[in-house]
């Protein structure tokens, strides 16, 4: 029987973690190696032992990731105190700045609609030499 901390008090293995919180055995290990994720403690045998804040945390960095969020953001989240402890102050900081990226990439998306159904438009159909679309994708490609 493993040695755990109260708050493993349900032990999960890596695979049962996977499945619960959705998220691959091998990005769980990735989590750990980056220190995102709490190095668990192990059996007698080395296997990895897991608990519920655990699974909670990896729910946390998934939906995190979800929402676009990096793992700099994530981490800075989670240094805060994780998702029952950090100051509103501080998160609304962090999410603000993603806010803000979000905004310039959904500009720059606006920006390349227009620019792709304007070129798409203009598209005859006929031989590549006179094709609209491929003539913004080809850098050498004659204008």
């Amino acid at each position: 029987m493993p040695t755990i901390t109260s708050s493993r008090a349900e032990i999960l293995s890596i695979g049962e973690l996977s499945k619960r919180s959705g998220v691959k055995i091998e990005t769980i290990r990735y989590y750990e190696r980056v220190k995102m994720l709490p190095a668990p403690p192990r059996t007698t045998s080395g296997r990895r032992v897991y608990g519920i804040i655990d699974l909670r945390i990896l729910a946390f960095i998934r939906r995190s990731r979800e929402l676009g969020f990096s793992l700099e953001d994530i981490r800075a989240l989670l240094l805060l105190g994780g998702p029952a402890k950090a100051s509103c102050g501080e998160v609304r900081e962090i999410a603000t700045h993603h806010l803000e990226d979000i905004r310039a990439k959904l500009d720059d998306l606006t920006k390349l609609e227009r620019l792709l159904a304007k070129t798409v438009a203009r598209c005859s159909g006929k031989t590549a030499p006179d094709c609209p679309v491929l003539d913004i994708l080809d850098i050498r490609r004659p204008r």
